[in-house]
């Protein structure tokens, strides 16, 4: 059962500067449920991920979610049964100012293969970003659950997947979505991600001087996910963009009517693609 128009009338009089600011407002509030979760499209069932990146959209627009208490009560009820359903009611929760199940956290992180270094690509599940982004989130989770791990092992074994070209990936094929998880892995390891020059060039390879960046440097389309993990990539690295003002042009490109953002200018607005462009446009200073 979604919200109501009450609930964008709450963004009504907040300091949200330009109207596209109130617009990605205004999309992601109609989409709160009843129930407290968020679901990107209207009249679909609320899901984790979708009340993540809604709560990580607001909150990066400085707009307090509505009955904050009921979305906390969703997520506490949520029976999280993978990675990625831990993942992201963890990062919500937080988001809502509430710690998670730290205890049950330690005791399913601890029992996976990847914490001590005996990840397989395999592994790797159907829903994953790229081939180590369930690494990343094990290590995002670990650092919120106060989980030690043996951090020379996974840096060793991260670095095992940089390939000549400076980017990562696995079967020696770098991509950026890959070279994105390693990266901000390593950085969150302590590893000094700022000395990897050969993964800078790579990262600049895949940058378009008509704005964005591509998956590979041979690739063509520029999509939304690949203009988050470029510009992200640069700022760990202590870099800015080369394109900033082409890149932020992509971006509100891809805004359809309803306020959200889609993956390309063709695409159909949700949750996670908006969650990319307004992270990307507040980390280039354009909020």
């Amino acid at each position: 059962m979604q919200g109501n128009g009450r609930l964008s009338r709450l963004v009504k009089g907040l300091p949200l500067g330009s109207s596209w600011i109130g617009g990605v407002a205004r999309y992601v509030l109609d989409r709160r449920n009843m129930d407290g979760g968020y679901a990107f499209c209207q009249g679909l069932e609320s899901n984790v991920q979708d009340t993540y990146y809604g709560l990580a959209i607001l909150d990066l627009l400085g707009v307090p979610p509505p009955n904050i208490e009921e979305t906390v009560g969703w997520l506490r009820g949520f029976k999280e049964y993978d990675l990625y359903s831990s993942y992201y009611v963890a990062k919500a929760l937080r988001i809502c100012g509430e710690e998670p199940d730290v205890e049950g956290l330690r005791g399913f992180i601890g029992s996976l293969p990847i914490v001590h270094g005996e990840f397989r690509v395999e592994d790797v599940y159907v829903e994953a970003a790229s081939e180590l982004h369930p690494v990343y989130m094990v290590v995002e989770l670990a650092g919120l659950a106060g989980v030690e791990l043996d951090r020379e092992r996974l840096i060793g074994w991260l670095l095992r997947f940089k390939n000549r070209d400076g980017g990562f990936g696995i079967h020696r094929y770098s991509n950026l979505n890959a070279t994105y998880h390693a990266v901000a892995s390593l950085d969150r390891l302590g590893f000094p991600v700022g000395s990897l020059r050969e993964t800078l060039s790579f990262v600049r390879a895949c940058e378009r001087p008509s704005g964005g960046y591509t998956a590979t440097p041979r690739s063509y389309g520029v999509y939304m996910e690949h203009v988050y993990y470029g510009v992200s990539l640069l700022e760990l690295m202590g870099e800015d963009p080369g394109f900033p003002e082409e890149t932020a042009e992509f971006i509100h490109g891809c805004r359809n009517s309803n306020g959200g953002f889609a993956r390309s200018s063709l695409g159909i607005s949700t949750f996670e693609d908006t969650f990319y462009a307004v992270s990307t446009l507040e980390k280039m200073g354009r909020l």
